[in-house]
């Protein structure tokens, strides 16, 4: 291919009019202009001078000195803008290991993962080679900053001009202010290592934002100058999925901050809460592969939700602009960027119309920037930022000529040379060829193929002449076929062939028509193209067992059930149970009730729904270890509504949950209570005016006995005790300030402790050895409050009378012992022995699967004990509600409390009973009978799922490999792998 450079006022009188570093006016004429997204101009003329535009439209009057270039035939576009890259800015290095508590530098935030001050430009190099590859892709300008830490500083907009010095690329070296919910590698500073405990650092960072810029703080810090300073620039969020959206959007909302949020793709999957938190997004499209399903066996182990997501995904820009989100586009988180142009187009077959698309790549970014004025489109006064094609920019056959920025060309392809691109057939000496032709305007590619043998070929084409040199067909032999022809019209190829003994043969290649089945296939993809592709339905949530739409309550008279009220009714034979908005109305024989579902009962057995005291299912996170205090950390930011573990324990009549931070430091974080409305959003999930509770901590744990560093304090159980006296000390001056009326910096780990004290929040704590129990009981006493519940005490039978004298609930394990050192002393008798001490007992499960057999776990203290059926049955329903301080909502069946409850098919203590219906509010979220249903009809989605991955592949498209995912099962000490 011939090619040449370009010099100063060097002129070639052709189509592709390069120009550079031209001071006078250059004319683009006669071409198809998109001025903007919603205008074109057709047969107009582009004016540009000094790289700005200086007017387009028809009909302009044209200054003598101008160059024209005639682009008949041609499109142009303004260029993209891509708001979220990290251009010429090189990837930070992670630092050594080991532990780091305090911060490692002096006159900034005392977390080394906030770092607003950062700018930038300060390490900005311009990158050539990438700014190239973004060329090809149409972008001509691109905001980028630096990726590392929580608050990460300022971006930068930079023009992709290779041609120009920085003075002249730096659009504006300060537009954007960046965070994220990840620590920065460059820092070994341990806290926070959770995601809650990133959303506690920047409400607190905000709170001192605050209390610095009203002159509180004497010493200066240049973090939080930078952070106050910056304000007013775009506030960019990086939150990756739908999930940590509404979480950085919660956040922001706190301190009345509307970040635009880098997404995940997965919005589609609650659109209405995305569009609920007015944000605009900054769309990725990376979308996934489809996953190579030819081994069956492989391909039974993929779980619905992902085959969904690929199916999926390509839809969420469609449904975004159909609800009215605003959103740009992005090369972020794409492995290869050329991928893009793939993606964009995927999304388009999926329905996103093409007015948005380039709205998403032009003027919306523009306008989030500020910069609409120049940037986005080409009304006089933009930068002469603009693509010139041969057609609809969004087609694949489109070729991209140029890529115009600042009013520097940059040449992708030469509109000179002919597009020769299509398949051809032609004779030699008997034998007949195919000659297929690729990308003969850039990097001409060329086979040849015989009787379906792929022959070797090379190609070479430059000035309307071709050379072709392939293999011949017999492969024992290495000769070699040469070829030299003219392209004359496009259409045909005339010429020579010099075959391997020297013989020279006339060569004539015809370009293959498509015949009319292949223009009807054509046709009838245009057609399908103006429609979605096939989509997976969504659900609530959106995997296996979700709803199609959120269930409704119901009217629903049981009849003729054994119904266990918890209350002096005790156990009810023949007894009917209505429920009626959402309440337990009546309990008695022979109800009716118009408008109600009849559910014969004969045989079954009612209770109220099961309610574990201690749990970690739902959560994204359990543990914030990084300090030997958590307390502003709370569960409630970091609930997971998608978790399959709350649907298997509605199939155990689990109904109410506390999610409890682990046992990773003495003083964790703040409990979660929620009930299992299975396909209802995070904050739908927990009780309304819920209980405030926090989790503290004993023992091995917290002491780190199995730490490979064993460098936090405390390492003791003599520094567990003082951390809570150092701690309360501290949280009781803090209330007195705070009562005082004087001003004071608000502190949310003081606050939460000033609860405590206040008896305002209650304390469920992890324990076993009864020297620990009985010194966090002291320790309480002396502060004036109470413990609420010692949860695990597999030595309370040792302690219970000091329990009860102190009045603290306690929530155990049936039979566990000996799995840890400090548990050799438990036996299987706590329970009972706690029970009949006074002391409110609970069985709870602390494990996902555990959970889903709780019953069964109570029952056990009827064999070790002898506790009745009845209080063994309380020991997992209206006892934990008493420890959550929600037994005047639920745990028993009493007219007027909430309609949890479950319908068993036997005793409901008995290894043989099932849960055949679990309802939480007079709304039914398992149902036995819908889950067979729902089986069969996920084995069907599957199978149609499997079937359009396996067109995928026969389409010859890539494919991914089938990676089987276990599922992690949280705990008391697992730790997050977030940061």
């Amino acid at each position: 291919m011939c090619s040449f450079t370009l010099f100063a006022q060097d002129y070639f009188p052709s189509n592709s009019g390069v120009i550079a570093n031209n001071t006078n006016y250059t004319a683009f004429t006669n071409a198809t202009i998109h001025v903007s997204p919603t205008e074109v101009i057709e047969e107009a003329t582009l004016l540009i001078k000094d790289g700005k535009v200086v007017s387009v439209g028809k009909s302009l009057d044209i200054p003598k000195n101008t160059t024209k270039i005639n682009l008949s035939g041609k499109t142009i576009y303004p260029s993209f803008i891509d708001l979220y890259t990290t251009f010429g800015v090189e990837k930070p290095k992670r630092s050594g290991n080991g532990p780091q508590y305090g911060p490692s530098r002096s006159g900034f935030y005392w977390n080394d993962h906030v770092m607003p001050e950062q700018d930038v430009m300060a390490s900005f190099e311009y990158d050539t080679k990438t700014a190239s590859e973004m060329h090809k892709l149409g972008f001509g300008v691109v905001n980028t900053h630096m990726p590392d830490g929580i608050v990460r500083g300022t971006g930068a907009l930079i023009a992709l001009n290779n041609d120009a010095d920085n003075a002249m690329r730096v659009v504006d070296g300060e537009t954007t202010q960046h965070f994220s919910f990840t620590k920065s590698v460059t820092s070994r500073q341990s806290y926070p290592s959770s995601i809650m405990g990133s959303m506690a650092l920047l409400r607190q960072m905000y709170n001192d934002a605050k209390w610095y810029e009203a002159g509180n703080i004497d010493t200066r810090d240049l973090s939080l100058e930078a952070l106050n300073g910056n304000k007013e620039l775009l506030q960019i969020f990086e939150a990756g999925s739908r999930a940590n959206l509404m979480r950085a959007d919660k956040v922001g909302d706190a301190f009345n901050i509307q970040y635009t949020i880098l997404g995940g793709g997965d919005e589609y999957e609650r659109i209405d809460e995305v569009k609920g938190t007015n944000a605009t997004l900054i769309l990725p499209i990376d979308f996934q592969l489809a996953y190579d399903v030819d081994n069956p066996f492989l391909a039974s182990t993929l779980s619905l939700s992902d085959m969904r997501a690929w199916n999926q995904e390509p839809h969420n820009p469609r449904l975004l602009a159909e609800n009215d989100i605003t959103f740009a586009l992005t090369t972020h988180g794409l492995k290869f960027k050329k991928s893009f142009s793939t993606n964009l187009r995927k999304a388009i077959e999926s329905g996103l119309s093409k007015q948005k698309a380039l709205e998403a790549l032009t003027t919306v970014p523009a306008s989030l920037l500020g910069k609409s004025d120049v940037l986005g489109t080409l009304k006089a006064g933009s930068y002469a930022n603009f693509l010139i094609t041969d057609g609809d920019i969004f087609e694949k056959k489109t070729k991209l000529f140029e890529n115009w920025v600042q009013g520097t060309p940059n040449v992708i392809a030469d509109m000179n040379v002919k597009d020769i691109d299509g398949d051809y057939s032609f004779k030699l000496a008997g034998d007949e060829y195919k000659l297929s032709i690729t990308k003969s305007m850039s990097k001409p590619d060329a086979k040849i193929e015989m009787d379906s043998i792929s022959l070797g070929t090379k190609i070479s084409y430059s000035e309307d002449w071709l050379n072709l040199t392939f293999k011949t067909a017999d492969s024992a032999n290495k000769e070699y076929i040469r070829v030299v022809a003219n392209t004359g019209n496009g259409q045909s190829l005339n010429g020579k062939a010099i075959m391997p003994n020297g013989k020279e043969l006339s060569f004539y290649a015809n370009k293959i028509d498509e015949n009319e089945e292949g223009k009807a296939e054509d046709k009838k993809k245009d057609d399908d193209m103006a429609k979605p592709e096939f989509m997976s339905p969504i659900t609530y949530p959106n995997l296996a067992f979700g709803f199609t739409e959120k269930p409704k309550p119901e009217n629903l008279l049981f009849k003729n059930a054994t119904v266990w009220t918890n209350e002096n009714e005790g156990v009810l034979e023949n007894t009917d149970v209505l429920i009626k908005d959402g309440k337990i109305s009546k309990i008695g024989k022979d109800l009716s009730q118009k408008n109600a579902k009849v559910i014969d009962a004969t045989g079954k057995h009612i209770t109220a729904g099961i309610i574990d005291e201690h749990s970690h299912i739902a959560a994204a996170s359990i543990n914030e270890g990084g300090q030997n205090s958590s307390a502003e950390v709370t569960i409630e930011d970091v609930i997971d509504d998608e978790d399959i573990d709350i649907y298997r324990n509605l199939a155990g009549g689990v109904t109410s949950i506390q999610i409890l931070h682990g046992s990773a430091n003495p003083i964790g974080g703040r409990s979660a209570i929620i009930k299992l409305k299975w396909g209802e959003s995070a904050d739908n999930l927990v009780y309304d005016n819920s209980p405030k509770f926090i989790k503290f901590a004993l023992g091995e744990n917290v002491k780190q006995s199995r730490s490979r560093s064993n460098s936090r304090f405390p390492q003791s159980r003599m520094g567990v005790e003082q951390v809570y006296m150092d701690y309360f000390s501290r949280a009781k001056a803090y209330d007195q300030l705070k009562k005082s009326g004087k001003p004071y910096r608000e502190d949310a780990e003081m606050e939460v402790l000033a609860e405590i004290l206040n008896k305002e929040r209650f304390i469920s704590c992890h324990s076993y050895v009864q020297s620990e129990i009985n010194m966090l009981m002291k320790v309480a006493e002396q502060f004036n409050f109470n413990i609420n519940t010692f949860t695990h005490i597999l030595e309370g039978y040792k302690v219970a009378d000091k329990m009860k004298d102190h009045g603290v609930g306690g929530s155990t394990f049936s039979d566990w012992w000996a799995y840890k050192y400090e548990v050799n002393d438990a036996i299987p008798y706590n329970a009972a022995i706690m029970h009949k001490a006074g002391v409110v007992t609970a069985i709870n499960s602390d494990d996902a699967e555990m959970a889903r057999r709780l019953n069964q776990e109570a029952a056990k203290s009827i064999k070790y004990g002898g506790v009745s059926e009845e209080d063994a049955l309380k020991f997992v329903t209206l006892n934990p509600a008493k420890l959550l301080h929600l037994d005047d909502r639920v745990g028993s069946l009493k007219e007027g409390k909430d309609a949890d409850v479950v319908l068993w098919s036997d005793h409901p203590l008995s290894i043989y009973a099932i849960a055949e219906k679990t309802i939480i509010e007079g709304v039914t979220y398992f149902d036995i009978d819908r889950d067979r249903k729902m089986r069969e009809a996920i084995k069907k989605e599957k199978s149609e799922l499997v079937n359009l991955m396996l067109q995928e592949k026969n389409k010859g498209l890539k494919t991914q490999p089938v990676k089987k995912k276990e599922k992690v099962l949280l705990h008391c000490d697992s730790m997050d792998s977030h940061n």
